[in-house]
This record gives C-alpha cells, structure tokens and sequence, in this order.
C-alpha cells in the first residue's frame, strides 16, 4: 500500500492515507501486488542527480531558508479548516496521543476534537482540542468560552492556531482554580511539524576543514 502511494508512515510507526478522500473499499488490493511484483522484476539501479553545491546558491535562497516559518504558516492559512483539524489530528498522534478524534460539530462550543494522552504508561488524560486557523490573536474571551465547553468532558484543553495568543489569553489559559488549557501557537506548532518532520524534511550539508598546519608538521 505504501509502494503504491496510498499510505504513509513517519518514523514514529504512525500510519496514514496520503488522501483523506481514498475510498479504501473500492482499493484493487490484486492490481496493487502485481503491478509491485512487476516493478520489483524490472528494478533498475537509478543514480540521484547531485544537489547544488552550498557556494552556488544565491543569497535570496539563503534567505528563503531562514523564512521557512513564515512560508509554512502562509501554506497553513491557505488549506481548509477541516484540513487544518486533520493536521491537528495527525500532530497530536504523533506526539502519542491515541484515540484521537476530529469531531469539528457545530454549536458544540467550538470543541474541534478530542483525545488521551497517556503519562508514564500510568495515568491518562482525556483531552478536548480546539483548532484557530487564523492570522490574528485568540483573546481571553474565547479562552474561557472554550473552557465553558469543555467543562465536564475532559480533564485538560487544548488550543492549536496559526496566529498568537494575547498576554490577557495566557493568564486566562492558566487561573487559578480553573481548568488548565494548553496553548500551542505558530512558532511552536512549527517547530512541532518539524521535529515530527510533518510536511517538512531537515537538510543538513557537510562541510570539510583542510588543517594545513598539520600537513606543515609532518
């Protein structure tokens, strides 16, 4: 199934459709094997073309690298909101939540999803997440409209956006005598879809030093 491009797995073992939309009952599981026997036969050695070397490359790419965060948030303001929750879905699988779901019901207080997290293999916690596909700031006010949903449903929230949170939403997200929320806003969420290398592939160059020195003591 993987060779034949309908799933996918990270290196964490989690699996996935590479299309939300495959109708996997109407999948030719037969004209998957024979088509991988045929290619496996006819296995040709094929060489990879070089990468460019670090020198030649301009300094506007150089820059592009550096901004890689910016360019990730504006791919993620552009994708629907359903496949924002599926992202959401997916991040949280990977960091070891199981049970994972995307409810995303209307007029359920804009609770996007649900799920457990399990400490230690000991004590497990049911998580409610709430997903903010936006540019803009979660305010205090859709904090505690958010904890109003929640109440009574999970033991800790969670809230995932593409924007920031205001220093107002912070302290709201973390009063006293009231249901903790975790926040997670752009620049943590990318650095999570990098570290679970979600959409995203780290490339690292090798340089070599010469020591002349120590050719001149010999």
């Amino acid at each position: 199934m993987k060779k034949a491009g309908l799933l996918e797995n990270s290196a964490r073992g989690i699996w996935a459709l590479t299309n939300a939309q495959i109708d996997i009952f109407k999948v030719d599981t037969d004209d998957i094997v024979r088509s991988y026997r045929e290619s496996f036969k006819n296995k040709t050695v094929k060489t990879k073309t070089s990468k460019k070397d670090l020198q030649e490359q301009t300094e506007e790419e150089l820059e592009n690298k550096e901004d890689w965060k910016e360019n990730l948030l504006n791919i993620l303001y552009n994708i629907t909101p359903a496949a924002f929750e599926r992202l959401a879905q997916r991040l949280l699988r990977e960091s070891g939540f199981f049970q994972v779901e995307v409810t995303g019901k209307s007029g359920d207080g804009g609770i996007d999803g649900k799920g457990i997290v399990r400490v230690s293999g000991l004590l497990s916690f049911h998580v409610i997440f709430q997903c903010k596909r936006y540019k803009g700031s979660v305010t205090p006010s859709q904090i505690r409209d958010f904890r109003g949903a929640m109440q009574g449903r999970a033991d800790k929230g969670l809230v995932i956006t593409t924007g920031t949170f205001t220093r107002e939403a912070v302290k709201e997200a973390t009063r006293d005598g009231a249901p903790p929320i975790d926040l997670i806003d752009g620049e943590i969420l990318c650095d999570k879809l990098k570290e679970l290398k979600l959409g995203l592939s780290t490339i690292f160059t090798e340089t070599v030093e010469i020591n002349t020195d120590w050719f001149k003591s010999l």
